[in-house]
């Protein structure tokens, strides 16, 4: 049984992901969020309100991990990827699935919308920042790039990779949802890549 901390656990992406998890794998989950007793009693799964950017909090909830997924967004993102690298490079720690978000490469084509990269979109900032940070680490990392979330199919998605322009500036939450699964189930799985998972809008 593999054991998995699941970082931003009480957002859309993070209770969808847990609600799968839950539901169809025998994973053990460590749900961390701020608020995170507020939406999750303790049962299946073990809960901890916590700050990502609190190293001796991230750390505590690091230590009996095999995988740890980063769902967290907003301004402090870049902190979190330091305190992430830190924390499991001080526990030995190597798998990571970490969120950035479709547009820090400017890889949107204009005549799609343009407005989402990081040159046009300020609020991209944090996010090209962080994924700079967990680029630049030794970790056994695999950075996903999704668009704004929508309802959708599990197969509703094309992969684009860095370097690559994007598909679209839309994701389906159920093709995120099985893609951050597979990524769990297999450590070498788009390993040490930056995937863009978006709606094919061409």
């Amino acid at each position: 049984m593999r054991n998995v901390l699941l970082l931003g656990a009480s957002g859309t992406l993070g209770k969808a992901v847990t609600e799968k998890l839950l539901s169809e794998t025998d994973l053990k989950l460590t749900l961390f969020a701020r608020h995170a007793t507020d939406v999750y009693t303790e049962g299946k799964a073990t809960v901890i309100d916590g700050d990502a950017t609190e190293s001796d909090t991230l750390k505590d909830a690091m230590v009996n991990q095999d995988v740890i997924v980063c769902m967290v967004s907003g301004e402090q993102l870049p902190e979190v990827a330091k305190n992430i690298v830190a924390c499991m490079d001080s526990l030995g720690k190597r798998r990571l699935i970490f969120m950035g978000a479709v547009g820090i490469y400017n890889e949107i084509p204009d005549v799609m919308d343009g407005e989402d990269n990081v040159d046009n979109n300020p609020d991209q900032v944090p996010n090209r920042k962080a994924v700079d940070i967990i680029e630049a680490s030794d970790l056994e990392y695999t950075v996903l790039r999704p668009g704004y979330l929508r309802e959708g199919q599990e197969s509703d998605y094309v992969l684009s990779f860095k370097g690559e322009a994007a598909n679209g500036y839309f994701t389906s939450i159920p093709s995120l949802v099985n893609l951050i699964q597979n990524l769990i189930e297999d450590d070498n799985l788009y390993r040490r890549e930056s995937v863009s998972i978006t709606k094919d809008m061409r």
